[in-house]
């Protein structure tokens, strides 16, 4: 493939992007790498090796009830990817994410530490929901326009809890009442109902990338079958779109991609 029809190929995905909220690009990390991450995770997975996030911490719906309770110990992130190991900070600037995010903020891309830059852990037992929510709920920056890069490193299906989608919710605006107090989007609303139900969850083959808006409405169900679903995840910024001062979007420091 020519670097003429690769770049016309980005520019198409940076446009469904655009449009839809969220693009998969299939096979953008080889297989063989994508192994090398996913043996990484499970070692540290085994070690719990600081810092991670448990899902008794959340209280989302299905987790246990505390650290002390049966399952307990879960693990839902491994915590700071980018400084766990080579491999994982290799990806995060690796030059097929840097030409990605260049063509779409049109300026330099910058990786943030603070938000996402996790290993996402999520297990059959009890692995928790994700209650429909859109990422900026919790950031704060100067503009709402940053992208999520989601790395499936294994196969990825609505079985063991895969991403869902609202196609195109990253353009409509919401007034705070269609939000709980913990700015979860109700489905306990007609009209948020009504909206839930156009979602859409791509099935994803080890290896794929989904790009997703940071206002794009998602969630994710449970871990349906034996095994730990293991995914990669990283957020970016462009330049000119800076953390505000004082925030937890600008306590980490953030990386260039250049």
């Amino acid at each position: 493939m020519s670097d003429h029809t690769l770049l016309k190929s980005k520019k198409e995905q940076v446009q469904e992007l655009r449009e839809t909220g969220f693009v998969i690009v299939s096979g953008l990390v080889p297989e063989v790498r994508c192994d090398a991450m996913r043996e990484i995770a499970q070692l540290q997975l085994a070690e719990a090796a600081a810092p991670v996030e448990y899902e008794a911490d959340l209280q989302y719906p299905g987790a246990p009830q505390s650290r002390h309770a049966p399952g307990g110990q879960t693990v839902r992130r491994l915590l700071d990817a980018y400084a766990r190991h080579p491999l994982f900070a290799e990806f995060a600037t690796s030059p097929e994410v840097r030409g990605w995010m260049e063509l779409y903020f049109g300026e330099t891309p910058y990786l943030s530490r603070a938000h996402h830059n996790c290993v996402m852990t999520k297990h059959p037992a009890y692995g928790s929901l994700t209650g429909w929510h859109r990422d900026v709920r919790y950031w704060a920056f100067e503009r709402d326009d940053l992208v999520s890069a989601w790395v499936a490193l294994g196969d990825e299906t609505v079985d063991n809890g895969a991403l869902w989608f609202v196609p195109r919710s990253h353009r409509l605006a919401f007034t705070s009442d269609r939000f709980d107090e913990a700015k979860f989007f109700r489905s306990d609303l007609p009209e948020n109902t009504a909206l839930i139900r156009t979602a859409f969850s791509p099935a994803l083959k080890k290896g794929d990338v989904v790009f997703f808006h940071c206002n794009t409405l998602h969630s994710a169900g449970k871990n349906l079958t034996d095994h730990v679903k293991f995914s990669l995840v990283y957020t970016y910024r462009g330049a000119s779109n800076a953390a505000l001062p004082g925030t937890r979007s600008a306590s980490k420091p953030e990386v260039a991609l250049v």
